[in-house]
């Protein structure tokens, strides 16, 4: 578990599926995220990020709103087969937008992935019509690095890669 000002980052548990299954039945939220998806397919996608947790060591965090105690998104890092880097990525409802909760998450996200998991690089795989978390990769410090296609069954789907490395994460953490 993570803590940060207002947010708390922790494994997703199984009271978060209903706010889970809303999240990503909002076409709007779930737009740059893959589409919207069902209550079979939310059930799917919490089981695989949960699920990741026992294989990997690691995955998404669900996000808590410290003052009201709602989960409000999830977000972290994120690596599944034929992914194509170590990612911290986030996807919040739609009201939490423009709080500054993906940047503030993220950060903390990206701090653990470097010092816990090791990790010499963060990415953030981002659709070039996705402005808004453009900017918070730019806030976050990242550049785009590259283009890749996404692994089944998004394959026809090439992204921006953002990202940076851990020494240059670090480099600005130090400059503030």
């Amino acid at each position: 578990m993570l803590e940060t000002d207002r947010l708390i980052l922790r494994a997703p548990r199984a009271e978060d599926f209903e706010p889970w299954a809303a999240f990503a039945a909002d076409e709007e939220a779930a737009r740059h995220l893959g589409g919207v998806q069902d209550r079979a397919m939310a059930w799917r996608g919490i089981c695989t990020v949960t699920g990741a947790w026992t294989i990997r060591g690691f995955s998404m965090f669900s996000v808590v709103e410290k003052a009201s105690g709602r989960w409000v998104g999830r977000l972290g890092p994120w690596e599944p087969e034929g992914w194509p880097g170590t990612e911290v990525g986030w996807g919040l409802s739609r009201d939490c937008w423009g709080k500054g909760y993906a940047t503030e998450g993220a950060t903390a996200a990206i701090d653990w992935a470097f010092d816990t998991l090791g990790w010499r690089e963060v990415i953030h795989t981002i659709e070039p019509a996705n402005v808004d978390s453009q900017k918070v990769a730019e806030r976050l410090g990242s550049t785009i690095l590259r283009q890749a296609r996404m692994p089944a069954p998004f394959q026809d789907k090439v992204l921006d890669v953002w990202g940076q490395s851990r020494e240059q994460w670090l480099a600005r953490r130090r400059n503030g």
